[in-house]
């Protein structure tokens, strides 16, 4: 008798199905891929690798010949120039005012604090104010002080009022002293014809009426001398009070700043926090008395002040041409000439410190748009040739040892020996080359350059 395990062994391969295959497929391992596909895969991805690889070479060649053409025909260029030429010194500097006014707080007034200032920068006429103090403390000082003065006015009437009185006192007193001696002394007269008795009396009466005549003669000197200390003292506290009424009526005046001449503004620092925090004065700043708060540069009396290297400063010397231009106003080419040159050097402020020579250069061409400490540059005339050939300073190179300039002749250059006649930081004087003509700006390459 047959089994049921038995007849699906029997079965074909294709009449099971798939899930019945796979439970009668007895476990082990999977059988290997066949050596064939593999290395296929291989070759392909290594043909693709090769094919990339001579495609960029091919495309690299092609960039460094169509380069190589493009930069033949694209190198900068400058014409050769023909004429005068002149051999500068070049230093950094800025403008600065030979003169200003300061505006500076009043010395003998306290507590001012500033409640409005005019606009930095800004062009004033003289006498136009350009800084306001808090009046009000000053204001309430006046009050108290007019108050005192009144009082002290008040004070000594009082006291001449009662010194006249005194005096008139004095005077009927001492006239009636001078009555009762003249009485004594009549009653005197008659002891001929009184007793000895009474006219000893008499006499008696009559000492007493002088000694008190010469007291009260004490008494009115004594009083002229008390009254006229006290009102002394008294017109000398009323002189007090009238100085210090006057004082603050000053102080009023000077809680407004004018300017002292034409010119703009220029709000200096305030150091009162430290040198660390120090900042230009603003409104609701307390200042000091005296301080410098803000100066009016006469924009008539710039100069460019620069700073000369020691190495330049044999080549320049006063009286020399100077060409001026401002950073902010490249446009600007203004005229000046250097006047005088310190004789010592000065340290900078900036770091590393260095110390350079200082040329100053008043400024003969005015514009308003000028304003103190502005940077820019002065080129100092050493020397002027009237008719020289000059390239730009970027055209001449340096070839074994010796200048040289590429000239260009049609889509070629060509390596021209020169001699250097005079150089300054834009342009160069050269001999050996013609009047007329075209110099490269940059090395062009060997393949583009004439034998």
């Amino acid at each position: 008798m047959k089994t049921q395990g038995s007849e699906a062994a029997q079965l074909p391969a294709h009449a099971q199905s798939p899930e019945e295959a796979t439970a009668a497929r007895p476990p082990g391992p999977k059988p290997a891929q066949r050596p064939g596909r593999s290395a296929s895969r291989f070759f392909q991805a290594g043909l693709t690798v090769a094919v990339v690889l001579i495609s960029l070479g091919i495309a690299a060649a092609g960039f460094d010949y169509f380069r190589g053409a493009v930069t033949a025909s694209r190198l900068p260029t400058a014409e050769i120039r023909s004429g005068e030429f002149l051999e500068v010194v070049r230093c950094r500097g800025l403008l600065q005012a030979r003169g200003s006014a300061q505006v500076v707080a009043p010395v003998n007034v306290p507590q001012l604090r500033i409640v409005w200032l005019a606009r930095a920068g800004e062009p004033v006429e003289a006498g136009r104010p350009i800084v306001r103090f808090d009046p009000s403390s000053a204001q309430k000082e006046l009050d108290e002080k007019q108050a005192a003065l009144d009082q002290a006015r008040a004070t000594l009437d009082q006291a001449v009022a009662q010194a006249r009185i005194t005096a008139e006192q004095d005077h009927l007193d001492l006239a009636n002293a001078g009555y009762e001696v003249e009485r004594a002394r009549l009653e005197v007269s008659k002891s001929e014809i009184l007793s000895v008795m009474q006219g000893e009396e008499k006499e008696i009466e009559l000492k007493l009426a002088e000694q008190k005549l010469r007291v009260q003669q004490a008494t009115v000197k004594l009083h002229e001398a008390s009254d006229q200390a006290k009102l002394a003292s008294l017109t000398r506290v009323l002189e007090q009070a009238q100085f210090d009424v006057e004082l603050r009526e000053y102080r009023l005046t000077r809680m407004e700043l004018k300017a002292p001449g034409n010119g703009i503004v220029e709000y200096l620092l305030n150091t009162s926090q430290g040198w660390m925090n120090a900042k230009p004065f603003k409104v609701g700043d307390q200042v000091w008395p005296g301080a410098a708060i803000a100066q009016i540069p006469d924009l008539d009396t710039l100069e460019m002040e620069g700073k000369l290297d020691e190495i330049d400063r044999g080549k320049v010397k006063a009286g020399a041409e100077v060409s001026v231009r401002i950073d902010s106003l490249p446009e600007l080419r203004l005229r000046a000439t250097l006047e005088s040159i310190s004789p010592l050097t000065q340290q900078g402020f900036e770091w590393p410190p260095t110390r350079t020579f200082r040329g100053y250069a008043p400024i003969q061409d005015h514009d308003p748009r000028l304003r103190p400490a502005m940077n820019g540059s002065m080129d100092i005339v050493v020397k002027r040739f009237d008719d020289v050939t000059s390239v730009p300073a970027r055209a001449v190179f340096t070839r074994h040892g010796k200048p040289v300039v590429y000239l260009a002749e049609g889509d070629s250059y060509r390596r021209v020996e020169v001699a250097i006649l005079a150089r300054n930081p834009d342009e160069t004087a050269i001999q050996g080359v013609p009047a007329v003509g075209v110099v490269a700006l940059s090395e062009p390459p060997l393949e583009h350059l004439t034998p």
